[in-house]
């Protein structure tokens, strides 16, 4: 089907072909110079001391894990309303996820009172996920990790530039995770950063990264090195030369990126937010925000279902999503007595609404009179 407004479109032009046909005119497609300005230029992004390009965010994740010490004996809490690579990565080192409420309908991060609440003598690390690019509580979830000795890892996938009280996100915990996935602000296809400020973990992370060797292929093709150990037992997880060619032309599109977002997010809330069907979550906060997505809930008077509003924006062309289904409700997670009634009610009823950098003001009033549209054919 096509779309008269897609959920989202790529911000690629000539920037991202020349970075790309630049690495292959230079013969070394691998894991290279390119990867290492790209990781330079993100920690710069950050105001941080170690960011270490890897496959994708859940690599990332895992990494933490294992730099951590995280493993079977272990618990971490984490949150349920969150895309379940979040959670995957704890089980990948045998610890055990535990899951936590979000805090409201209007602000759809980790709640910090229900962390507490599942906090116990085998917790190890709490997970944050900045949904949608909207900081989580962290002056309250840093007091509880340190107030019980626990770890801290951002799941920032969803959140380049965003910031809490004027502090990059990302920044805060003790690693975190960013996202280059290809509807993310920033894209490489697929990739990730792993981020620190601490000297030994990025030690850790950028041996398991590549294997455990102590050398990279990269350096001996340069003639730095001409042998190797293997001190670790490591993973595959490197980004190579064409992927961060083209996340560094993404880095210089961030910044309007994130300016254009904000407008588009604006102008729906001008739009939408006297409406009485929907709630429309984290406004106030959207200054403060990459606003990678626009989610809205449909509250429970709505006489029109979440799947029937959903298709009848597509009647209209217009493509939505859900961000998304609770992992605590998947088979491989399904526990009858976990019960998160603020996550099993948004995640029943949230519907993520267009939001791109090409979108324009236009294309949100249409949006926005289709909403109208559907929700006065179905009054409360």
């Amino acid at each position: 089907m096509t779309w008269r407004i897609p959920l989202f479109d790529l911000n690629f032009g000539k920037e991202e072909e020349s970075a790309i046909i630049e690495v292959l005119k230079s013969k070394w497609i691998s894991m290279g110079d390119k990867t290492k300005e790209f990781e330079q230029r993100f920690a710069e992004l950050l105001g941080v001391k170690h960011a270490i390009a890897v496959t994708n965010c859940t690599a990332a994740l895992h990494m933490a894990m294992v730099v951590l010490g995280i493993g079977p004996e272990d618990e971490v809490i984490v949150p349920s309303f969150t895309f379940v690579a979040t959670v995957n990565a704890v089980k990948y080192v045998g610890a055990t996820p535990v899951f936590a409420d979000i805090t409201s309908l209007e602000d759809l991060t980790i709640s910090p009172s229900d962390i507490r609440k599942k906090i116990t003598n085998r917790t190890k690390a709490i997970v944050v996920m900045h949904y949608g690019g909207f900081a989580c509580d962290m002056d309250e979830i840093m007091k509880i990790a340190s107030e019980n000795n626990l770890f801290v890892i951002e799941d920032a996938a969803h959140s380049p530039l965003a910031t809490y009280k004027n502090k990059s996100l990302g920044t805060f915990g003790d690693i975190s995770a960013f996202s280059f996935f290809s509807n993310k602000n920033i894209t490489t296809a697929e990739g990730g950063m792993f981020v620190t400020n601490n000297d030994e973990y990025a030690k850790k992370a950028r041996l398991i990264r590549s294997h455990g060797m102590t050398t990279m292929s990269f350096d001996r093709f340069k003639g730095h090195a001409t042998k190797y150990d293997v001190v670790e037992l490591g993973y595959n997880y490197r980004l190579d030369n064409i992927r961060s060619a083209i996340g560094l032309a993404q880095l210089k599109k961030l910044t309007a990126d994130v300016s254009k977002r904000l407008e588009l997010v604006q102008a729906y809330h001008q739009r939408l937010s006297q409406l009485d069907s929907i709630i429309i979550p984290f406004i106030g906060k959207e200054t403060s925000s990459s606003n990678y997505i626009f989610p809205i809930v449909l509250k429970k008077e709505c006489k029109i279902s979440r799947d029937d509003f959903r298709g009848a924006l597509a009647s209209y062309g217009i493509q939505t999503s859900v961000h998304y289904p609770a992992v605590h409700e998947f088979s491989i997670y399904s526990d009858e007595s976990v019960k998160l009634p603020i996550t099993e009610y948004v995640t029943r009823n949230e519907v993520t609404l267009p939001l791109y950098y090409s979108m324009t003001r236009n294309d949100v009033n249409y949006v926005c009179d289709a909403i109208e549209k559907i929700l006065e054919g179905n009054k409360i």
